[in-house]
């Protein structure tokens, strides 16, 4: 299952922004994301998927991409 609805509802809780009107394929930085903000959001991530994202992966310019990492490090954690 993808996270990029709840990556989208993560974003209008936190900003206020109507997750219908994220492209999950245009640059987060043109909805006003800048570098400050995004690693903001990556903590907020963090937080909410009890994951620690790693700094390979700070050049994600999409809501795809990140969902993309977001998915492949929660496949890659233990169930419990």
């Amino acid at each position: 299952m993808s996270s990029l609805n709840e990556l989208q509802e993560l974003i209008h809780e936190k900003y206020g922004i109507e997750a219908s009107t994220l492209d999950p394929h245009a640059s987060m930085r043109e909805k006003g994301f800048d570098s400050l903000a995004l690693v903001e959001f990556v903590f907020t991530i963090e937080d909410k998927f009890g994951i620690t994202m790693p700094d390979t992966d700070m050049n994600i310019d999409t809501l795809a991409e990140l969902a993309n990492v977001v998915d492949k490090i929660r496949a890659s954690q233990p169930t419990t």
